[in-house]
């Protein structure tokens, strides 16, 4: 016995020393060549710019599970549950997932025997007439069956680094279906806003070119009177038109961000109006909003972890690779049965036939081309390292970006709240005024235009205050967390008309792949 372990041990040591690898380097990797990943630890901010002496800023975030929820409308919460049960790119991200569930099945396999056959045949012979063997004349039998087994034994940890790399692709599918979650509400979120925004803007738009009409119409009738110029009719007139040229726009905003809804939803185009409502609220962001901290965005943004788990999967096939400067070493048996006929099989021990051994294989003359493919594979995986990193250098700018652009919103709003309140007040002054003949059509021209295009300014950023909520949630990652839950996205069920297909709920989501949800 240990004659036969020194005569293994000592080309094991030659192959190490002649490809470089130490010895301790091997054990050290549990048994396996290439390099052991490590998760890398990008920089970041300890704080967000805007937060950096706030302290409660440093408090852990909030559930966003389902953040939508802050903005408290039934409406909004039913168009995301069915998003959630019936968008076809979701349901897309969820294939790819069986898919690299389906590798990482075979890449298990591949730690047994790669080659376990059962094979079998009943053929009839007849050798040459003209052969010098008198029993060329004569048709013979032959009938066989076997079992086969090959098993290339897993000594450099090949087949353990391809398992390594499946896992780790596993767990990024399942990160790419939670990014594509993230953005699919988000997206449900920004069209709805969008849709309440245009609406408001439609209503403001009608009401201002119903108040133009009568004012129109007045001096149109002061003019026939006598106590008005023209002018003054077509300034009326011209304030008028222009604010009713800005209706047909607005009904093309409301009729898009429906269309957009609907491709969102996995249903065909309708008329989302009976189900969304003539309302024209726009959704009102809370007042204070829980971030968190930057270092939270390694763990909750699927794209950074998309990134983290690609790198992981590349890593591993640097060993993959390393493993060919090796010889593969195998253990091939075969039993089986032979005979001239098929009764003849089962007279054993005398029809059974075997055999048992090991082998090796050892590219020993394509070092240059191994190398090379080494060199690939180690520069693939610093791609996906500069990738990762730039990932999250783009998490942090997103959040940032977010966070500024909802602030500055706030004051926008604030601001255009007072210009639009003292604007309605000096068009009413101005408009008492010319009907008591006191100026001409002239200032209620400008500040009607004024207020009509003030109004219009508010509802936009009013608008953007929850588009820029909605960015900053998805920029943080939020909403893919609800698949953890049971029953998913909890919400009322759709009152529009609906494709009668299977919803597809992220159930392909494993026990076994679900790991990536917590995966830093």
């Amino acid at each position: 016995m240990m004659n036969r372990m020194a005569h293994i041990a000592v080309p094991i040591a030659f192959c190490l020393t002649v490809t470089g690898c130490g010895l301790n380097q091997w054990v050290k990797n549990g048994f396996k060549v290439g390099p052991n990943y490590a998760t890398p630890t990008p920089p970041l901010a300890e704080q967000w710019i805007d937060f950096r002496h706030d302290k409660k800023a440093s408090a852990p975030a909030a559930d966003m599970t389902q953040w939508w929820g802050v903005f408290n409308d039934p409406v909004l919460n039913s168009l995301m549950h069915d998003a959630y049960a019936q968008n076809l790119t979701l349901r897309e991200a969820g294939q790819r997932i069986a898919q690299a569930h389906a590798v990482q099945g075979i890449a298990v396999g591949n730690l047994f025997p790669q080659l376990q056959d059962l094979t079998g045949s009943h053929t009839l012979n007849k050798a040459s007439s003209r052969a010098a063997n008198p029993l060329s004349n004569q048709w013979f039998q032959d009938v066989q069956t076997s079992f086969n087994v090959g098993w290339e034994m897993d000594f450099w940890g090949r087949f353990r680094r391809s398992l390594e790399s499946a896992d780790a692709a596993l767990d990024a599918s399942v990160a790419d279906y939670d990014n594509v979650m993230v953005l699919l509400l988000a997206d449900v979120a920004s069209n709805y806003v969008q849709y309440r925004t245009f609406q408001q803007r439609l209503t403001l738009a009608q009401q201002n070119a119903e108040i133009q009409r009568q004012a129109y119409e007045l001096a149109q009738n002061n003019f026939k009177a006598g106590a008005a110029t023209e002018r003054d009719m077509q300034q009326a007139r011209q304030v008028y038109e222009q604010t009713r040229s800005l209706i047909p726009q607005f009904e093309q905003g409301v009729r898009l961000s429906g269309n957009a809804l609907c491709t969102l939803l996995g249903i065909p185009v309708v008329d989302l109006a009976p189900r969304l409502g003539q309302t024209d609220v726009i959704p009102e962001a809370p007042i204070a909003v829980t971030i968190g901290i930057p270092a939270e965005l390694l763990r909750r943004r699927p794209d950074v972890r998309r990134a983290e788990r690609q790198a992981a999967s590349q890593s591993a096939q640097i060993g993959v690779a390393v493993s060919d400067l090796y010889p593969h070493f195998l253990l091939n048996g075969s039993i089986g049965l032979e005979a001239e006929y098929v009764g003849g099989l089962w007279h054993t021990p005398g029809s059974m036939t075997g055999s048992f051994g090991p082998a090796f294989q050892w590219n020993i003359l394509n070092y240059g081309r191994i190398e090379n493919s080494i060199k690939g594979q180690e520069a693939k995986f610093r791609e996906f390292m500069f990738a990762y990193q730039q990932t999250v250098l783009q998490a942090d700018r997103e959040v940032e970006d977010s966070i500024i652009s909802l602030a500055k919103s706030r004051e926008r709003t604030v601001a255009l709240t007072e210009s639009v309140t003292a604007a309605r007040r000096t068009v009413q002054i101005t408009y008492d005024q010319y009907r008591a003949g006191a100026v001409d059509f002239t200032p209620v021209y400008l500040f009607e235009s004024t207020l009509t295009q003030q109004e219009d300014q508010l509802a936009q950023s009013r608008g953007d205050i929850a588009l820029n909520l909605v960015n900053l949630y998805r920029s943080l990652g939020g909403g893919w967390q609800a698949r953890l839950k049971p029953g998913g996205i909890v919400g009322p069920p759709a009152t529009a008309p609906t494709t009668q297909h299977t919803p597809l709920r992220p159930d392909v989501l494993t026990p076994a792949t679900t790991r990536a949800a917590t995966r830093p």
